[in-house]
């Protein structure tokens, strides 16, 4: 077992791992690097083989958001993607919210137009942060409302620009190419941007969320995560298999409903709580 680790606290920890749903592949190569770092003392505890699990998947850490928001070019510009149902609008908007709170001007664009109460969903939060929302009618080509609000942007001067898209599943190849189209319109009418393609997934979906960001990045090239829904499983792990297969950082995690409960990802105390590691 390399090393003269035990194999029966390997086990526990695949396990362990396996039960977070990381996934069978990254389980494995985990487990290889955890023996070719771990100390060969047999007698290490389970604690001890986990806190060095830990270590390991704390280097998936990623910049925070917000740093990236204030030294990148004015306006900044996001670009939220993601399926129905993830959270994806109001993660949007309590970021926008906390980026406001720092003393950043933000402007909130309605690029999904499929929804009338997409919308006004994002209306509402607007009001709540007291930031402006560009909007078109229901039904509108996404990509004139994105070109809109892009020249809104720069005529405000605004420090980042948070572009919710409509909910999609990722095999709908014309819904796809919506999103190319949106992020094709922004390049050409500001070089270099989107500057984050932010891709938003339920904690609680496991595996198939590694389908969905494969599909994602394929398509527009997802540059950030955000997890959402971890408040209520134990599940997400997945986040550790994306990172480690698609190499993607991720950015925030959502652990409830409240406004500060939108968090940065702190990748040492995530793979604590995943492997549920206790402080020496």
């Amino acid at each position: 077992m390399g090393r003269g680790l035990d194999p029966e606290v390997l086990e526990e920890v695949e396990a362990s791992l396996l039960g977070a749903d990381v996934g069978v592949r990254t389980a494995d190569r985990l487990l290889e690097r955890l023996r070719a770092t771990a100390g060969g003392d047999p007698r290490e505890s389970i604690q001890e083989l986990k806190r060095a699990m830990a270590d390991i998947l704390a280097s998936v850490e990623s910049k925070p958001i917000d740093e990236l928001v204030r030294t990148g070019p004015k306006p900044f510009v996001i670009l939220a993607v993601g399926v129905n149902g993830v959270g994806k609008t109001t993660s949007m908007a309590k970021l926008a919210g906390r980026l406001r709170k720092q003393g950043l001007t933000p402007l909130l664009v309605a690029a999904d137009t499929f929804r009338a109460a997409a919308i006004e969903q994002l209306e509402v939060w607007g009001k709540r942060i007291g930031a402006d929302v560009i909007k078109h009618r229901q039904g509108a080509d996404p990509s004139a409302v994105v070109f809109d609000g892009l020249a809104a942007a720069k005529a405000r001067g605004v420090d980042v620009m948070l572009i919710d898209t409509a909910g999609r599943l990722h095999t709908k190849v014309n819904l796809m190419d919506e999103l190319k189209k949106m992020k094709r319109v922004l390049d050409r009418e500001y070089p270099g941007a989107p500057h984050e393609v932010l891709l938003t997934l339920d904690g609680t979906i496991g595996q198939n969320a590694v389908a969905q960001a494969k599909q994602f990045h394929e398509a527009i090239g997802v540059t950030g995560l955000a997890l959402t829904k971890l408040d209520g499983t134990a599940k997400g792990g997945v986040v550790l298999a994306i990172a480690e297969e698609l190499a993607i950082p991720v950015r925030l995690i959502g652990i409830g409903e409240q406004e500060e409960d939108l968090q940065d990802f702190r990748a040492q105390a995530f793979a604590e709580a995943l492997l549920e590691v206790h402080p020496s």
